[in-house]
């Protein structure tokens, strides 16, 4: 694997109050410490701990990202709701879109496009997900599912410079399940080639999400067309987090 350009993105989902941000503590030291300059830690907190988590990473190598946001680019009545103008303003860069716990929600593609717009209206970077299920992998329709997601998602949008591709598939996410290596470079290869195809883009960054541990990192790190990963419950505990970052670059 090419380790001098990972990304480590921590989704920390509904978990987290003022007294985890300690946590991060010894992140930051790391972070400081790490000799390859294009290796990205971003954390993904609840909204209520974005500007906490702001604040404390200013002056750092660490970037904060808001794990979702509302489709809508101006104010509106949408009561608890946050927009990509709202994130951006408190000094967020990143924000997650269409992850499959919001797809299930019900997240279309039409409405993760229209996120998407939104995000890019005031330059922040996106990590979008994309992922099938168990049923519509058995059924051989994995490619099918992840081209369309991405085709929808990217409606109208041509320069997708800012679009990071996280490939996350649902029937990993929390079962401590993943692909076998080969199956997994070979999907990650077909998603930068479908949108090197789609999009003119020569060199785009794929992530791997679900169930990425401490453990099959040994594993996960020899994929050499990944970009980096993005973590859910292991990037809750720092020890845990840290063991992955390391792990993966020396």
């Amino acid at each position: 694997m090419t380790n001098n350009n990972m990304y480590f993105i921590a989704n920390w989902k509904m978990y987290g109050d003022l007294k985890s941000i300690n946590s991060i503590i010894n992140v930051i030291k790391l972070s400081k410490k790490l000799k390859y300059k294009k290796t990205k830690i971003i954390y993904c907190p609840p909204y209520t701990l974005l500007d906490q988590f702001v604040q404390k990473t200013r002056k750092t190598k660490i970037y904060i990202g808001a794990q979702n946001c509302h489709a809508n680019k101006d104010y509106g009545a949408f009561t608890g709701s946050i927009n990509p103008k709202m994130i951006k303003s408190i000094g967020s860069k990143f924000v997650i879109v269409g992850h499959s716990e919001n797809r299930n929600s019900g997240d279309t593609n039409k409405i993760i496009n229209m996120k998407i717009k939104s995000c890019l209206n005031e330059n922040l970077k996106i990590i979008f997900c994309i992922g099938e299920t168990l049923k519509q992998r058995k059924n051989k329709r994995t490619n099918q599912v992840l081209n369309d997601q991405i085709k929808k998602g990217l409606k109208d949008i041509k320069k997708i410079n800012n679009i990071i591709f996280a490939y996350e598939p649902v029937w990993s996410i929390g079962t401590g399940i993943i692909p076998k290596l080969d199956d997994l470079e070979n999907q990650i290869k077909k998603i930068k080639f479908f949108v090197k195809k789609t999009y003119k883009l020569k060199k785009s960054i794929v992530l791997y999400g679900g169930s990425v541990n401490s453990k099959n990192i040994l594993s996960l790190r020899k994929i050499t067309s990944l970009n980096g990963f993005l973590i859910g419950g292991a990037s809750q505990n720092s020890k845990k987090f840290i063991d992955i970052i390391k792990k993966t670059i020396n």
